[in-house]
């Protein structure tokens, strides 16, 4: 199959089309709208998404002291990129993007463009973390927030998903951040937008419940307010609620 097909939906260019982006086409749009009509909350779960990621690595890179970041799965680049955060705060951050698609890592780098070595992209899969850490380049004498953002769905399995989680972060020393966010199988709506992935032609996600995703968390400290939706961490905890949860633990 052609990677460069534009007529089969795409993950990163779905996703891409619910954050208001322009990287899409026709068939990531009809995807992502046969989404949204049974289930209208995931443009603004793609959007509080964002928002969480950027609370997250404010709190890292201001208040745990973080200078390094091993973002994986990172999808296409839009507005408040892990970098551009983290580097606001601290400039000499250093940023690891990670992606199985090679679509994603060139386009990343043409819109991106050059940040004189202090990003990197790297083609690799998640299911091999020994080969994304071996190829980092990261100091593992210094903390590292290793990110999952919204793309452990794509994991049929859950001991696969938890062995991901574990093998990437047992090299990293004390000090280092778990952060995880992931849609949950929280209401009727959500799973019906799930099956609607499927049915329009784009990969499935596989959407856990919050108990699963807490046992990601095992072994490390949570920051709080723990394991909670991503629309409450960091923030106002009566936001509207969503079905996805997210959380930040501190390996010790």
């Amino acid at each position: 199959m052609d990677r460069f097909d534009d007529g089969i939906p795409h993950a990163a260019r779905i996703w891409n089309y619910w954050m208001g982006g322009t990287d899409n086409y026709a068939a990531d749009r009809a995807a992502g709208k046969a989404v949204a009509d049974v289930y209208p909350d995931i443009v603004t779960m793609a959007l509080e998404s964002r928002q969480f990621l950027i609370r997250v690595v404010r709190f890292l890179a201001a208040e745990a002291g973080i200078r390094q970041f091993l973002d994986i799965g990172t999808g296409l680049p839009t507005m408040s990129n892990t970098h551009e955060v983290a580097q606001e705060i601290a400039p000499e951050s250093r940023i690891v993007y990670v992606d199985n698609d090679p679509l994603v890592i060139e386009q990343s780098r043409a819109l991106l463009g050059d940040n004189s070595g202090s990003v990197t992209y790297l083609e690799a899969d998640y299911h091999n973390p020994e080969a994304i850490i071996g190829a980092s380049g990261l100091d593992l004498t210094r903390p590292v927030a290793v990110m999952f953002m919204g793309v452990l769905g794509y994991v049929g399995d859950f001991t696969v998903l938890r062995s991901i989680v574990s093998r990437t972060m047992a090299p990293m020393p004390s000090g280092s951040h778990l952060v995880l966010w992931d849609g949950t199988n929280t209401s009727t709506e959500v799973n019906d937008g799930g099956a609607a992935l499927i049915e329009a032609g784009a990969a499935p996600y596989h959407l856990r419940n919050p108990a699963q995703l807490a046992r990601c968390f095992e072994g490390l400290d949570l920051v709080p307010p723990g394991l909670t939706e991503i629309t409450r961490w960091g923030t106002d905890p009566s936001a509207p609620s969503l079905d996805t949860h997210g959380g930040v633990g501190r390996k010790p």
